[in-house]
């Protein structure tokens, strides 16, 4: 597997969605959607503006490097909770991701039409 393709599998696993579902949102079909995870096809632009509108960071995949999101983008409830993070020793961060880990693990992702649904 590339390292294009390792990171198109973690984002897409990230959303929790299945390959069909990723695929397509980004116009391509199971197995199109299959070879660029396993590295035997490269994604075109098309599909990576695609996938970006839906929450994949595609400079990640890329690059392999994640972009923050700017802070006036954050709503008031996200930008609270990280400056509360920020403001703990890092024994304390590192649980906390932790227990964020285990939340969203236990909790439905919602679909793109807003159902819950993994």
């Amino acid at each position: 597997m590339t390292a294009i393709g390792s990171r198109i599998r973690e984002e897409r696993e990230r959303l929790r969605l299945t390959q069909r579902a990723f695929g397509e949102i980004g116009g391509v079909e199971p197995n199109a959607q299959g070879k660029y995870e396993s590295g035997e096809r490269w994604p075109k632009a098309d599909y990576l503006a695609a996938v970006a509108d839906h929450g994949v960071d595609v400079l990640y995949v890329l690059t392999g490097a994640r972009v923050a999101e700017p802070a006036d983008q954050l709503g008031e409830d996200e930008a609270s909770l990280l400056r509360g993070y920020r403001s703990l020793p890092a024994p304390a961060q590192a649980a906390l991701a932790g227990m964020a880990e285990a939340l969203v693990a236990l909790v439905p992702a919602r679909n793109s039409d807003g159902r819950r649904g993994r």
